[in-house]
Order: structure tokens, then C-alpha cells, then sequence
């Protein structure tokens, strides 16, 4: 492998580029952006004709109606001869343990539906896309625990040091290995194109990555619970999603990785995004990982958003879903285009800006296919829901996603 040196070029410093930002957000108006979102979500997302301080249509059998936990109940079995058999909280004549099949450890857990009538557990049958946010709420927890284990791992050798040789050995890899005929252009030259002749499309693009990436993913989130044919596609996605977070979650604490923006000047790369004044409030703080450059998690959630909409738009199923209806050939077009521009935007967004490398979009669209592949993995985690569930007396929504497409008086 070549020396890094050879990577390097005569810096001309920041007077290649004197753009002002256009506009700016205030710190609070991010937030407040995805806090609509997700309420708007949940307001569209509610059970129709039902009411939480209205008992009668449990005692009409509205619930009873309903599958209990309709999003994991389908995984297990319940303990048909097993009343008695379970002591303490698992154990009622009326409700019987559900039995969990756990890496083929069956496990006697306790059944929730007991507590359908408190107060909470009807706040979430009446909404319960309340559920899918404290799930991200969890992962975006996650993530801001990546830069604290990080520094505590790599505090002896200096994760700044360690961070910005991952870095250039990126750099090197791309240009000099056998890996190079896959990046045929440099990510100094993508930048380099946009400052020269195109800079207010780079002032754009650096909008673009301060303000899409979480709004975008938590729009899609909301927008695909709420449009998916059934809640079991829906699941897909966003256990797709959940464990490419996880698997570059552990690579960011594991493998710091500087992007190219932090680079020194001789390499050549301009953090635009700074330049410009146009970072996002969620890109800042005490606990953002500034040296998680691999793998690209914008371009991650763009590429599986893509893919997803891609299957979404019925171009390439034969068959379609039960109870959803056909589209027609603008939207199919439309969903096609969408799918495919989205991740191409994003890509060119995060290279330009020096916020990533070619590589780091490579092993993020790896790291989609993987979790696509063993996405199922996040199972062995429904006996803990159903614990945690017991102990806040609470019982698991029934989702909403595809009721939109039933019928009244047909199929539901």
C-alpha cells in the first residue's frame, strides 16, 4: 500500500470558497420538525372508534376481537394444559402463559392481556405508533452511547490519532488497493467539482445533509406505518433498519473513523457543512460521535428507504399483498424514480460535503443487505418485551398498519 503522502495536495485553503449561508434555522426548530412528525403519525396512525376512557367495548368484546400483541403473538403458543402449572405472575385460570419459543428454549412468559384496561394500555391501543417511538427513542440512546465507549476503549492510544489513521487508510484503500477499480473517482474530486463553478448546489447539498437525514428517516418511519399493506412488511423494514443501526452502532465504537472533512488541509477535503454554517442541531453536543464516518448511516437509511419503496411501488412482484390494491403505472413509475434518486442524492450529498467516503456508503449498503438477511435475530427479544411489558402493567398495542385498507363491511 502506498504511503499516505501520496495522497496529499497543495492545500489552497478556505479562499476557494466564500459562499454565506442562505438561511438558518434556530436550535429549536429541528426538533420541533420531528416531534410534529411523529405526533402527526401517531394522530393518523390512531384506532379508529376507540376510546381510551371508554371501557364498553371491552365488555362488548372489541378487544377480545382484536389479536393481543398481534405483532409477536403470532411467534407462540399458549399453554392450552398448563393451567396451574406456572406460580406467581404467570399463572391464572383466565390467562395462561404464553409460551415463547426462544433458540428452542420454550419460555413460559407472562400473558399481558390482563392489564388491557389500565389507563396506558388503552392510551397505546388507541395509539399505538406510541410503541415505534420509544423504539427509535432507544436507538438514538444507543447511539449517543457509541461516543462515550469509543473514547473509553481507544483513551490510552488517543481516538483522535487511531480515528484519522482509519481515515487515510480508507483513503489508501480506495486508490491504491485491488479494491480501487470499484472508485473510480475521489471524493476530493466530487467536492472539489461543486466548489469550483457549482457552489450553490454545495450550499444546498449542505443543507440537505443537516436537515434530511433525521427528519427524512423519521418521516419514511411514520409515512410506511401508516401506508404498508400489512404490519408484518412494515416490521420488515424497520427491523432492517434496527440492525444496521446495531452493526454500525458496534463498528462506530470499535473502528473510529474520521471523515474526510477533519482530515488535515494537505489532503485536501473542506468540512463545507461548518464552512457554511449550516449543521444540524443533532450534530452537535456532548455526546455526537464526530469520528463515525464508517460505515455511512445516511446512506444506510437512504439505501434501505430506497429499496423499500422500490418494493413498495409493485414493479418487480408478481403478486400484491393481501388487501392491497393496485397502483397505477405513474405510481409505480413515481415509487421506482424515488427509490432509486434518494440513495444517488444522499450518496452525492455525504461525498461532496466531506462527510464520507465512497467506502463508507459501500459497507452501509453491506451492512442493509446483511440485517435484511437476518433481520428475524431481533425475536429472541420479544420474552423481554413481554417482561418489561408486565412489570409497567401494560399490554401490547394491536397495530393499525394496513387497516386502512380494509373495508368496512369486508375483509379485515
Amino acid at each position: 500500500m502506498m504511503p499516505a503522502q501520496n495522497l496529499t495536495v497543495p492545500f489552497e485553503g478556505e479562499t476557494q470558497w466564500h459562499s454565506k449561508p442562505a438561511w438558518k434555522l434556530p436550535g429549536w426548530a429541528e426538533p420541533i420538525i420531528v416531534a410534529s412528525i411523529l405526533f402527526f403519525a401517531m394522530f393518523m396512525t390512531r384506532r379508529r372508534g376507540f376510546r381510551i376512557l371508554n371501557k364498553s367495548s371491552s365488555r362488548s368484546g372489541y378487544l377480545d376481537s382484536l389479536s393481543s400483541n398481534d405483532s409477536s403473538d403470532r411467534l407462540l403458543s399458549y399453554d392450552s394444559d398448563g393451567e396451574g402449572e406456572y406460580d406467581g405472575f404467570m399463572s391464572t385460570s383466565k390467562y395462561p402463559p404464553k409460551n415463547r419459543n426462544c433458540c428452542g428454549i420454550v419460555l413460559p412468559m407472562p400473558n399481558t392481556s390482563r392489564f388491557r384496561n389500565n389507563l396506558h394500555s388503552r392510551v397505546l391501543q388507541r395509539y399505538p405508533f406510541l410503541i415505534e417511538m420509544f423504539y427509535w427513542i432507544i436507538n438514538y440512546a444507543f447511539y449517543r452511547f457509541t461516543s462515550i465507549a469509543s473514547q473509553t476503549i481507544f483513551a490510552k492510544t488517543g481516538i483522535w490519532n487511531v480515528a484519522q489513521d482509519h481515515g487515510l487508510a480508507v483513503l489508501e484503500t480506495e486508490e491504491f488497493s485491488i479494491l480501487s477499480i470499484l472508485f473510480p473517482i475521489r471524493e476530493r474530486d466530487v467536492q472539489q467539482w461543486f466548489m469550483t463553478g457549482h457552489q450553490d448546489a454545495l450550499t444546498v447539498l449542505n443543507k440537505a445533509y443537516a436537515l434530511i437525514h433525521i427528519p427524512g428517516t423519521v418521516g419514511f418511519i411514520c409515512w410506511y406505518y401508516y401506508v404498508a399493506p400489512s404490519f408484518d412488511t412494515f416490521a420488515l423494514a424497520r427491523r432492517t433498519m434496527t440492525l444496521t443501526n446495531f452493526c454500525a452502532f458496534i463498528t462506530f465504537i470499535f473502528y473510529p473513523c474520521m471523515p474526510p472533512r477533519l482530515l488535515p488541509p494537505e489532503y485536501g477535503f473542506l468540512d463545507t457543512v461548518r464552512h457554511d454554517d449550516a449543521q444540524s442541531v443533532w450534530m452537535s453536543g456532548k455526546y455526537v460521535n464526530t469520528l463515525a464516518a464508517m460505515p455511512s448511516m445516511h446512506f444506510g437509511y437512504s439505501f434501505c428507504i430506497g429499496m423499500t419503496l422500490i418494493y413498495h411501488s409493485g414493479l418487480f412482484r408478481r403478486t400484491l399483498e393481501k388487501g392491497e390494491p393496485r397502483k397505477s403505472l405513474f405510481w409505480k413509475v413515481f415509487y421506482l424514480i424515488i427509490g432509486l434518486g434518494y440513495p444517488t442524492f444522499i450518496l452525492t450529498t455525504i461525498v461532496a460535503t466531506a462527510n464520507h467516503y465512497f467506502m463508507d456508503a459501500v459497507m452501509a449498503a453491506l451492512f442493509v443487505v446483511f440485517s435484511f438477511g437476518f433481520n428475524k435475530v431481533f425475536y429472541i427479544f420479544i420474552p423481554l418485551e413481554d417482561f418489561l411489558l408486565y412489570l409497567i402493567r401494560a399490554e401490547k398495542p394491536t397495530p393499525t398498519t394496513g387497516d386502512r385498507y380494509h373495508e368496512r363491511g369486508g375483509r379485515i
